[in-house]
Parts: structure tokens; C-alpha cells; sequence
């Protein structure tokens, strides 16, 4: 019965260390890190450049990331994570001005879901075409209208004979990429929720996401100088 008490040796597993493990790469030294970032402007013999006409006309469709934890909707929030708290908790960054993450989290009876949204703004769209292209040798499939371009992966993985299955959704819209990855676990099962769930799971908060992120946008003389080039 799915009322009995969680036992004690259950609690260890509430964070998924594959979770944890993709968090921390992604935004300490991976595709999220600013060591990234200057990696690739060392890489460009233009980067000490100052932008030319061109430049400076596609740059900056979108200046900044939107608020993250107000980007996935609260019925959404509630569909994929039931019982967690609808507010979120924005993830720790190194500079706010270009990256920005936000995620939640909930064990409701023996059921744990994780799912969380980061942004990060690339300096122009070929930038982010660029940074999205570099991530393509990853194992994935074309997600269909989602921003201008992305893609949508899964895997399981099973840790002290626990399942827990994972979607990922890369999209790029415009100058900024944006990522969701949506997980869970069945403890009492020791199972994990089907790819089918985990994949429109993670595809409906990437749509959430993308919407918020371009009305964060409309209006600025940025977004609308360049949007004719994403």
C-alpha cells in the first residue's frame, strides 16, 4: 500500500546520483559553464574584434534569460511533479546575465519526479546555431516545432537495482538555448516511468519554456532589429 511510511533506506536515493552528476557537469564544465564560453572565444581569432554592422544587427535577439522558475506553467508543474511546490528553486549560476536554471522536485508516495528548465544566452544566433550543432553528436531525435531547432533524447539508467528513466529537450530559439530534462523513479517498484511519459513530459515543459522565453522578448528594440535572422 502506497501509505505505508518511505523507510529510512529509501531516503538516499532521493536524489538520483545521475541527476546530480549531469547537473553539476552541465553547469560547472559543460555546455552551461563559462569556461565554455571562453574556450569557444579563444578558439575565434575575431573574438577581440569590436562587432561590425552586421554584428551588432543580429546579436542580441534576446539580451538576458527570463526568470526561470516563472517559465514553466503551474498545471504543468503539477502534471509532471505532483506535489511540488508550483515557485521552484532557481538554480546557483556564476553570471545570471547569461545563464539561468530553475527546478523541481517531489517524491508523492513512492513516486519521485525531478524536472527542471535552464536558459543560457549566446552572444548571437550563429553563436547559439553553433553551440546547438556541437551538442548534436549526442544521441537524440529532431523534435518537431519547438523553437527553431531541437532535439529530444532518453535513457535509463539503474543504480543499486533502481530504474530511472530521463528525457532531455535541446532547443535553440534565436540566440538562446534552452534545455529541460524531466526524470523519475518508482521505489516501491524499483521501476521508472515509461520513455512515452518521460519524452511528453520533458516536450511539454520545453513548450512552456520557449513561450516564455519569447514573451520575455517582444518589445525590445534588440528583438526586433534581429528577428528576421533566427
Amino acid at each position: 500500500m502506497r501509505s505505508l511510511p518511505l523507510p529510512v533506506t529509501l531516503a538516499a536515493r532521493l536524489l538520483p546520483v545521475a541527476v546530480l552528476a549531469c547537473a553539476g557537469w552541465a553547469w560547472s564544465t559543460g555546455p552551461m559553464s563559462d569556461s565554455a564560453d571562453q574556450d569557444h572565444a579563444k578558439a575565434s581569432p575575431q573574438s577581440s574584434q569590436s562587432p561590425g554592422p552586421s554584428d551588432s544587427v543580429a546579436a542580441k535577439t534576446y539580451a538576458k534569460p527570463p526568470a526561470p522558475c516563472d517559465t514553466i506553467a503551474d498545471k504543468t508543474v503539477n502534471s509532471l511533479v505532483p506535489g511540488a511546490k508550483t515557485a521552484g528553486k532557481e538554480l546557483a549560476a556564476t553570471d545570471a546575465s547569461v545563464r539561468r536554471g530553475c527546478s523541481w522536485s517531489a517524491l508523492k508516495g513512492y513516486d519521485y519526479r525531478w524536472l527542471d528548465v535552464s536558459f543560457e544566452v549566446k552572444s548571437s544566433d550563429a553563436a547559439a546555431k553553433q553551440a546547438f550543432k556541437d551538442g548534436s553528436d549526442t544521441a537524440g531525435a529532431t523534435a518537431q516545432d519547438i523553437g527553431d531547432e531541437a532535439r529530444l533524447s532518453t535513457n535509463v539508467t539503474t543504480k543499486d537495482k533502481q530504474q530511472t528513466r530521463e528525457a532531455v529537450v535541446t532547443v535553440r530559439r534565436a540566440n538562446t538555448l534552452v534545455t529541460i530534462t524531466y526524470n523519475g523513479s518508482d521505489f516501491e517498484s524499483k521501476g521508472a516511468p515509461s520513455a512515452d511519459t518521460v519524452r511528453k513530459g520533458a516536450t511539454m515543459a520545453a513548450r512552456d519554456a520557449v513561450a516564455a522565453l519569447e514573451a520575455s522578448g517582444k518589445g525590445s528594440p534588440s528583438s526586433s532589429s534581429s528577428s528576421s535572422t533566427s
